[in-house]
């Protein structure tokens, strides 16, 4: 049985500092993809981060000790053209989005804030539209392209609140 290869493909990952993202970046650099490693480098409520390592290059350093090809890209995910650029740049094109990118807001319905509806909005689905916008020319143009939206199980079946 043949292992499926990336070989050439360029991949957007957003979220990809930590968790799904890291994994999903690190499957397919070791098959031969070019991945764009997009985080902001907070906590997963969305909050600097105290820690001066960012987590986005953290996981280009790892891929790049596999053998692999990477970049890391620091803007939200509400600013889809930036990450895209940053793929051209890079590498030329795009080939691949994961939207995976999160935010958490764990208080209960009642307790949120219009200001965590917000944030949770505009990670979740205003990023995703963002970023697969910004990319989709370039997919349409060259007839290829794929572009997969993550989601958690809270987001599917709800959670505490």
């Amino acid at each position: 049985m043949s292992t499926l290869r990336f070989d050439g493909k360029v991949a957007i990952i957003t979220g990809a500092g930590n968790g799904l993202g890291r994994t999903y970046a690190h499957l397919l650099a070791s098959r031969g993809c070019k991945v764009v490693v997009n985080d902001l480098g907070g906590s997963v409520s969305g909050t600097d981060s105290k820690s001066t390592v960012r987590p986005a290059d953290v996981v280009v350093d790892e891929i790049k000790k596999m053998g692999g090809q990477a970049v890391a890209n620091y803007d939200s995910v509400e600013f889809g053209e930036k990450i895209v650029k940053t793929a051209v740049d890079a590498f030329g094109t795009v080939d691949i989005v994961i939207n995976n990118a999160g935010i958490l807001r764990d208080v209960s319905f009642q307790k949120m804030s219009e200001l965590d509806w917000d944030l949770i909005m505009k990670v979740h689905l205003k990023g995703s539209f963002s970023v697969a916008r910004a990319a989709w020319n370039i997919m349409k143009d060259k007839g290829y392209g794929r572009i997969i939206n993550t989601g958690s199980s809270s987001g599917i079946y709800g959670s505490f609140g």
